[in-house]
């Protein structure tokens, strides 16, 4: 515990950097605040303080440039904490100006961030109660990176896995020393290399309220548990730090990243810039409604006391004012350059897309700020391509080098192994990298993230096992999560333990990952689909930090042929340079080869049936993209009946080669399912038969 003394001598400071900052002769604060009329800053000794030690009144003569309010603080020591309070007119209405001098302000610009005595309910019924708001800690950033850099991979070498940090070592199955946390992810790395996955995309990691939930859902026990509530875009996480209180946020997640890029992982964070977790008129004062409302959120042009919502959550983050756009970038280089991170996944990017008033823009500035950050250069970029007032831009989002969760990909492929029929030619689309949205403005491949799960949504698991959500335990009377699910139960809705429907379920979810790793395109794994983990049919788990929302790790043992399946299926595709193409299938040969890239199938050679409104069967045929690589014959059969499928002849097509060999069949029970080469048995050239709702992957061999 460090030794405070008091009165601390303040100096002028400086306004740049924001934020708290480690100097010399002691710590530097400033805040942006345009229409503030005055500052306090009240310094704590730790966490639990019931008080501050010490309140600094700012001199507006001596404390203030422009916008920022600044001061230093001589010879004051890290770990200290701090909060902001702000004069000046509450004038809503009007001009949007919420200030509150009673109410103490997390600063936005702090490394780390620590709840306290936060009481989001207390404040709602109580009002604001004295040095009761989260406060900010002063950091010394000094930190021994052995060397360590982001890692560039490139991108279409990529396999994501999205995960829950504190979900991931939750449940007490995971056996993990600090469960729940940054470090407790740490020492489930291995699995993860095992796995043969290339990125972790981390759930929000940011400073969130845990507390933002409807007052209902509260008073059951439940709380944000997702994240997607951030105010501390500087700040890991305090709830997933060992010792938050000691300042430790910081070296705990720098350790994760630094041992994730020592096993060749690189780290994707989940960021959240639409909203806040100051919510709408009824939402509490955190941050930047008291230091700046019209500025950083999208109000009401005709009454500023109102919030547009475009996220669904209270407010929009009023993203391409000039100071928001820098906030953002800010905070992005930052998390690239001090903490070493990968990439991010935007959520409810569309909402960055808006102006003040909310309409669309052509070219939104700070998307364009951050495609064109020299920092962010080699890092990746991912939008989910939409917002909550149907704003969809999958496929013309702004910018070129932004890649988008792809919702018409997994749209397409729920619906084409659940059954549907006429739909060969978009399956072929979507597994060629869905040119029809990204070709024609000379984007690539690699500008779609594949997926057909992710954490809105059922599992994998569970879509093949729900017609319908049950969404009850989330106390919202099953009105959350999406009615359009594209699933099929397979004939019983729910548990069950029908033998043939169970087989039936595991033979979907092999056919729908299946299709996700042999598409072009970056894939993208939900962590705990490898061995088929269940929310029981919630859909929208959101709110349950429990066994539900836990990746329960008795499963590898349960369904340790699913977990063999998916690690055979990730080495396949990785073997395979032609399912990972920087550029699209044209059907043309390529350089170096006389051969067509793909040729494309139905039951019968050369003949797909891309207009047949019945077709549920398609084959294609992907040459070697290296001299090394065999070539790749693919058939799917979604239909409800076995079909015979013509095989092409390798040496009539000049491959040197004189057999195919079978390296999938996902009707065929483990661990005949899935073979490394060594163990592929030989196909005969005449027609295979492929059962029913099943997909079959060949491989060329020589003698």
């Amino acid at each position: 515990m460090s030794v405070y003394h008091t009165p601390y001598t303040t100096l002028a400071g400086r306004r740049y950097p924001l934020g708290a900052t480690v100097e010399d002769n002691g710590v530097n604060f400033s805040i942006f605040s345009r229409h503030a009329c005055g500052a306090e800053l009240l310094l704590y000794t730790d966490a639990s303080s019931a008080a501050p030690f010490q309140i600094i009144r700012l001199d507006p003569q001596i404390n203030h440039t422009f916008f920022s309010w600044h001061v230093l603080v001589v010879d004051l020591p890290p770990g200290t904490h701090y909060t902001w309070r702000m004069e000046g007119p509450n004038q809503p209405q009007a001009h949007g100006w919420r200030f509150d001098a009673s109410v103490e302000l997390v600063d936005p610009w702090a490394r780390a961030v620590n709840v306290c005595d936060w009481q989001r309910f207390r404040r709602v019924h109580d009002g604001v109660l004295p040095h009761d708001s989260p406060r900010g800690l002063v950091i010394a950033e000094e930190y021994d990176w052995e060397g360590d850099i982001p890692l560039r991979l490139p991108s279409e070498q990529a396999v994501i896995y999205e995960l829950h940090v504190s979900g991931f070592t939750r449940h007490p199955s995971s056996g993990v020393t600090h469960p729940g946390t940054f470090l407790g992810l740490m020492e489930k790395i291995p699995y993860l290399q095992q796995l043969g996955i290339t990125h972790v995309e981390l759930m929000p990691i940011m400073a969130f309220d845990e507390q933002d939930v409807p007052e209902a859902v509260w008073d059951a026990g439940l709380k944000n548990y997702w994240g997607y509530s951030s105010f501390g875009f500087f700040s890991p996480h305090p709830g997933y730090c060992v010792t938050p209180e000691l300042g430790t946020h910081l070296s705990e997640f720098r350790e994760m990243v630094k041992a994730l890029h020592r096993a060749k992982i690189g780290v994707i964070l989940d960021v959240v810039f639409n909203h806040t977790s100051e919510g709408g008129v009824d939402g509490p004062t955190l941050s930047f409604k008291g230091i700046g409302n019209e500025t950083f959120y999208c109000l009401d042009a005709l009454d500023k006391s109102k919030y547009l919502d475009f996220t669904g959550c209270g407010n929009t983050v009023n993203a391409n004012h000039p100071i928001v756009a820098h906030f953002i970038v800010d905070a992005l280089e930052y998390w690239v350059r001090e903490m070493h991170v990968d990439g991010f996944r935007f959520d409810l990017a569309s909402a960055m897309a808006r102006d003040s008033d909310g309409h669309p823009l052509a070219n939104p500035p700070v998307l364009w700020e951050i495609e064109l950050s020299d920092t962010l250069a080699a890092t990746k970029i991912i939008a989910e391509a939409w917002d909550a007032a149907g704003l969809y831009q999958v496929g013309s989002f702004p910018g070129y080098r932004w890649m988008e969760w792809n919702g018409r990909y997994r749209d397409t492929i729920r619906r084409f192994v659940r059954g549907d029929v006429g739909l060969i030619a978009e399956v072929a689309t979507r597994l060629s990298g869905s040119s029809d949205l990204y070709q024609a403005n000379l984007r690539q491949p690699t500008n779609s993230i594949n997926f057909v799960t992710c954490h809105d949504g059922f599992t994998l698991w569970d879509l093949v096992s729900y017609n319908r959500k049950n969404n009850l335990a989330n106390c919202e009377k099953n009105r959350d999560g999406s009615n359009d699910n594209l699933s099929w139960n397979c004939g019983i809705e729910g548990d069950t333990n029908d033998l043939q429907v169970l087989a039936l379920r595991q033979r979907q979810a092999k056919n729908l990952l299946t299709l996700l790793f042999l598409s072009q395109g970056i894939p993208m794994l939900l962590a705990g689909d490898e061995v088929l983990r269940t929310q029981h049919g919630n859909n929208n788990t959101w709110c349950q930090d429990n066994a539900l929302g836990w990746f329960d790790w008795t499963l590898l043992e349960r369904n340790t042929e699913m977990l063999r399946f998916v690690r055979e299926l990730i080495a396949l595709r990785k073997r395979h340079p032609s399912l990972r193409r920087r550029h699209f299938l044209s059907g043309q040969p390529q350089a170096g080869s006389e051969l067509p890239d793909v040729v494309w199938h139905g039951t019968t050679l050369n003949a797909p049936a891309w207009n047949d409104p019945l077709a549920a069967t398609l084959a294609l045929t992907l040459a070697p993209a290296h001299q090394s690589e065999a070539p790749l014959h693919i058939m799917l059969n979604m239909g409800d009946a076995a079909s015979h499928f013509e095989l092409p002849r390798l040496p009539e097509l000049r491959w040197r080669l004189d057999r195919w060999q079978l390296a999938l069949d996902t009707s065929r029970a483990a661990p005949l399912d899935v073979s490394a080469p060594g163990d592929q048995i030989t196909v005969d050239f005449a027609p295979l038969l492929v059962r029913a709702r099943s997909v079959v992957v060949l491989e060329g061999r020589s003698a």
